[in-house]
């Protein structure tokens, strides 16, 4: 069966759960965290998301079984006067990495006029030859890296 891509639905169990799974299973990549998400993560996660505005979540899927997600978030340029997608998490489940998932994911085009890998808190790893591979296939290219500061988070 092809591979499809959806707009994943947080209303829908089964959509959260294929989410969660994805992003656990590739959180315990040694060279991503090596463990999986915080039990609080994964209890949290996808109510969390609900009530993010400007997200935009993609999950692949193969017959019934989901096996890729991207996680994005559309910002804007205020230089180029448009709309841009930051994507935080591109994952794949290890028995379909190579399998073209990730463009299959990348297919679906949107309106805005960039599209950036952002570091997140697992950063973007470029000493993975996989994904560097797979960025620069997919047209990107490595212009900077970030400042950024650790916040302490309210609760």
């Amino acid at each position: 069966m092809p591979i499809s891509v959806v707009d994943a639905d947080l209303d829908r169990p089964e959509h959260c759960t294929g989410l969660v799974a994805i992003l656990d299973e590739y959180a315990r990549l040694l060279h991503i965290a090596g463990r999986g998400l915080p039990a609080e993560v994964i209890e949290n996660l996808t109510s969390r998301l609900v009530s993010t505005s400007s997200k935009q979540i993609l999950l692949a899927v193969d017959g019934e079984k989901f096996i890729g997600v991207a996680v994005c978030f559309e910002a804007f340029s205020t230089v180029a006067g448009r709309p841009l997608l930051n994507i935080h998490d591109l994952a794949v489940t290890g028995a379909c990495r190579g399998q073209g998932v990730n463009d299959a994911i990348g297919s679906r085009r949107s309106a805005c006029q960039r599209t950036r890998l952002l570091p997140s808190d697992a950063e973007v790893d470029m000493d993975n030859p996989g994904a560097k591979k797979l960025y620069e296939r997919s047209g990107f290219v490595m212009t900077q890296e970030f400042w950024k500061k650790e916040l302490q988070a309210e609760r």
